[in-house]
């Protein structure tokens, strides 16, 4: 096992990751931007380095700045939390040349799941149900009509190389595709360095499902059950929750067991999350990502599995500690991600905390480095805390969940708490009547 992790990210992912190193009996070290001096994760941290001022290019992101700290802390590993560098192949290779482990998969399978396109291709070949759309990137006007016409309107546009949907246009007739096309490369130029577009036919109503999978370096290969992530904000998620109340029971059986298989087939390492769509009837892989994911502790909750400890052992080459038939569900589970946004029109709202109570009781969880007196920054995401509560049932977490809110204070800048108190109270959301475009179409659009 490692003596020693630098975690190379900051908030409450570092402070995630501090302390399961520690109940592990390793010890850790923080790096920090001038910015994050006083945060938690550098005072729970054993040491803590500072890697630059407070932009992220210059500090979280530099990687000659953190390849110096990973050199001055002597550390044996580095876990990487999710955004940053988590999934940089060029910062697996930095680990790799100074001698230390990185905590994930390695940088030759990080940069071959990177375009999307290209895992599509595979999967399609290994018999694995993906969305119909183009083999590849897109590569003239040309062909993305005859692709379009061939798989039917609406179709929807993707950045091969990226996610958060930039890069994404729904295109709804001919008129609209080649103005959409050049928007989109733009938008994933400017994003991701590389404007690489494929094409997907549009699904209308989905379901936005992902699959929590742990991969050793003996062949074993598990799932850790499914999330919910369809509540989304212009494709980003909001809140996520587990098991999936619209699965029955022989759907989910071969969803979980087409997600281990299309780990297998890409030959995946560590922890990963297979996100698929399903209309109701059938589930539709769209991508993988090579990290732990930010809605990991619905898992957690659910299953009773402790992910970030599972990663470390697996990089350090242990066998998962259990077995695919122990993996079952024992709570109901639902996660808000509170962020310091203006509630109705989600502007970023940085500045100091200065009154905070962070609610509790049985079944609840906050994931968070934040305190009274914490400086919200505007250089870092919004998110200050993930609430996660369980229940025995969908509506026993539900209204867990809306007594934590009720109690959730948080005062000197606004949060998206008085957002979600009004979701969770919508028929909709009581019925499990909804899809990926709800946030946006139903509610949204009232303001």
């Amino acid at each position: 096992m490692f003596k020693k992790i630098l975690i190379a990210n900051r908030g409450e992912i570092a402070v995630r990751i501090i302390r399961a190193a520690k109940e592990l009996g390793i010890k850790t070290t923080a790096v920090y931007s001038t910015e994050d001096k006083d945060s938690m994760h550098v005072k729970l941290a054993d040491e803590a380095i500072c890697i630059g001022p407070a932009e992220a290019s210059k500090s979280y992101l530099h990687l000659f700045n953190m390849a110096q700290a990973i050199v001055n802390s002597k550390c044996d590993a580095v876990h990487p939390g999710y955004g940053f560098l988590s999934e940089n192949p060029a910062f697996v290779r930095v680990c790799n040349d100074l001698g230390v482990t990185f905590i994930g998969p390695d940088a030759e399978t990080m940069e071959r799941l990177a375009d999307k396109s290209i895992v599509k291709s595979i999967l399609e070949d290994n018999g694995i149900p993906t969305i119909p759309g183009s083999r590849g990137s897109i590569k003239d006007e040309e062909t993305l009509i005859e692709t379009a016409e061939k798989i039917g309107y609406p179709v929807l546009l993707k950045a091969a190389w990226g996610g958060g949907g930039k890069g994404m246009r729904v295109v709804r007739s001919k008129e609209e595709l080649i103005g959409a096309y050049s928007a989109a490369k733009m938008e994933a130029r400017a994003s991701f360095g590389k404007e690489d577009i494929y094409l997907e036919k549009f699904i209308e109503h989905p379901r936005h499902i992902e699959v929590q999978i742990l991969a050793d370096e003996y062949g074993n290969v598990v799932h850790v059950g499914e999330r919910d992530c369809t509540l989304q904000r212009r494709h980003q998620k909001l809140l996520e929750e587990a098991p999936s109340v619209v699965l029955k029971e022989e759907i989910r059986k071969n969803l979980l067991s087409t997600a281990v298989e299309a780990a297998r087939v890409l030959n995946y390492k560590n922890a990963g999350t297979l996100e698929f769509l399903f209309d109701g009837e059938n589930f539709y892989f769209i991508e993988i990502n090579t990290r732990i994911q930010v809605e990991h502790p619905v898992t957690e909750m659910a299953y009773g599995v402790d992910l970030i400890k599972e990663q470390i052992r697996i990089a350090a080459k242990e066998e998962i500690s259990f077995t695919q038939s122990a993996v079952k569900p024992k709570f109901h589970v639902i996660e808000c991600r509170i962020n310091a946004e203006d509630p109705v029109k989600f502007y970023p709202s940085p500045g100091n905390i200065t009154s905070l109570f962070i609610p509790g009781g049985p079944g609840v969880r906050v994931d968070t480095a934040i305190k009274c007196g914490s400086n919200i920054s505007p250089f870092y995401d919004s998110m200050i805390a993930k609430l996660i509560v369980r229940g025995n049932s969908r509506e026993e977490a539900r209204l867990r969940m809306l007594r934590c809110l009720d109690e959730f204070v948080v005062e000197g800048v606004k949060t998206s708490i008085d957002f979600f108190k009004k979701l969770l109270i919508t028929e909709d959301f009581i019925n499990n009547n909804y899809d990926t475009n709800f946030i946006d179409k139903k509610i949204l659009s009232k303001y």
